[in-house]
């Protein structure tokens, strides 16, 4: 077949065109450094440029992605440490928590009760839960299993739920709220409305002793001190290895179980990183953090702003993540570096019901919150709260209660019974190394040398909130 000169040019031209497109130059410029080929061949002398490349990314990934376990894996070694060590020991915090452990953005206002479920050792475990309560149980990998209580299929009425381990196959009997996790260890978080007396109705026991249950044994840990948080360095890759190791290796969609495996976490087998991938790793895993810290302080989701500075921490509306059939994966990795407990009632709060929240790090002028320096911050009349609203201060680093000499309680609250309204109904807060005169009930105490968070909780928000026709104010510099 013969073509046409013209015809001959424009075909040469596009296949040179094509060749380019899928070729690359010998020498390619990296953040890792520069990479030599010769005619698309690794150099030697890049191939190891290469993979520490890969294995960095690989290990960035792998932190961002999975957060959401080592945060599970890290809360229950810490309430290990203070004897809530089998679903037997049910941990709560009498009055209220507080300041004294490290823990991820818990609010001073509630009386909570927790323990992990462990399924393989006790087989199919029943709660039963308390009335008039708020419980939620997610597995293992943080995800959401059920309610209990008031938003649960109890509807608030106390009822009994039978949750059965991962591939079991026996007889399930009736009268029970039926949940088959996809993992052995599942979280317990026990919350209800007329505090400790009715959070302690809770009782958690195998079905085996359905007949004679041996008691509960609660413990208040509301003294005591321990880390909740997971790692921002190498050891965070050894809280992964620890549930990968645990659970079946099916709890685990496939591409996060592929970006471990490629940094040598995989079950069934130890993880020994040798030298070079423990500096990789420990590398990787404070970028991860840095990254993190972006997605959380920072995060450019349109949908993660609210107004002015202030940010919602559950984007897309979904305790999945999911937006039009994708996962935002930003979006969770925002919402478990600063957060825990997953349900549907936080990700769409309903109005009257549960709670909706706001958070910030930045003041009026768009600079960070600096723990030297004081602020007001304006709350207009009619918060729109069926019940009650707050105002918790956390340290940026930890994302814990902000420790501070003043208290253990470092929050102010329209329940508590101290605050001061002005004449109008509505509140100035002051935040700050020290208290303004007069002030001192509306005041929360920050560290100079530190920048601190906030976190605006309303408890049963109203159509005023969600419509924002009423609008929280920003922190204004007072210095």
């Amino acid at each position: 077949m013969t073509i046409g000169n013209s015809g001959s040019a424009s075909t040469s031209a596009e296949l040179l065109a094509a060749i380019e497109s899928v070729s690359s130059p010998d020498t390619v410029d990296t953040p890792f450094g520069q990479l030599n080929f010769f005619d698309g061949v690794p150099l030697p002398e890049s191939v190891s440029t290469i993979y520490d490349a890969l294995d960095l990314i690989r290990g960035v990934d792998v932190f961002l992605n999975c957060v959401p376990g080592a945060s599970l894996v890290a809360l229950r070694r810490g309430l290990r440490t203070l004897g809530i060590d089998s679903p037997r020991a049910i941990g709560y915090t009498d009055p209220r928590a507080n300041s004294r452990t490290i823990g991820l953005t818990p609010n001073t206002e509630t009386t909570y009760g927790t323990t992990f479920l462990d399924l393989k050792a006790w087989g199919p475990t029943i709660i039963e839960a308390p009335p008039n309560s708020m419980c939620v149980v997610d597995d293992f990998w943080f995800r959401y299993v059920t309610d209990m209580g008031i938003p649960g299929p109890d509807h608030g009425q106390g009822g009994n739920y039978l949750f059965l381990p991962p591939g079991y196959e026996g007889e399930v009997p009736d009268g029970y709220f039926v949940l088959r996790s996809p993992t052995f260890t599942n979280w317990v978080v026990l919350r209800a409305l007329g505090g400790v007396a009715d959070v302690r109705k809770t009782r958690i026991y195998p079905l085996s002793e359905l007949d004679s249950p041996s008691p509960n044994e609660w413990i208040n840990w509301v003294e005591e001190s321990c880390n909740t948080v997971h790692a921002n360095d190498l050891s965070f890759y050894f809280e992964v290895d620890e549930i990968v190791q645990e659970e079946p290796a099916e709890a685990l969609d496939p591409e996060r179980a592929g970006q471990l495996a490629a940094i040598g976490i995989v079950k069934g087998r130890p993880f020994d990183p040798d030298e070079r991938m423990r500096g990789i790793l420990d590398k990787a895993a404070r970028i991860g953090a840095g990254m993190a810290r972006a997605l959380s302080y920072a995060p450019r989701d349109p949908q993660a702003s609210l107004y002015g500075s202030w940010n919602n921490a559950f984007v897309g509306g979904s305790h999945e993540f999911l937006r039009d059939g994708a996962r935002l994966l930003d979006a969770r990795t925002q919402f478990h570096y600063i957060a825990t407990v997953i349900t549907p009632a936080m990700a769409r709060a309903r109005v009257g019901a549960g709670s909706a929240y706001a958070y910030t790090v930045h003041d009026a002028r768009g600079e960070v919150l600096d723990g030297g320096r004081s602020y007001r911050l304006h709350v207009d009349p009619n918060p729109p709260a069926k019940n009650f609203w707050s105002v918790d201060v956390y340290d940026t680093q930890t994302r814990s209660l902000i420790q501070v000499p003043s208290t253990i309680w470092p929050a102010v609250a329209s329940n508590s019974g101290q605050l001061v309204a002005n004449d109008d109904g509505s509140h100035d807060l002051f935040f700050g190394p020290t208290a303004p005169e007069g002030r001192e009930s509306n005041w929360v105490e920050t560290l100079p040398g530190k920048s601190w968070f906030p976190l605006f909780r309303l408890y049963g928000p109203l159509e005023p909130w969600f419509e924002q026709t009423w609008r929280l104010g920003e922190f204004e510099p007072l210095d």
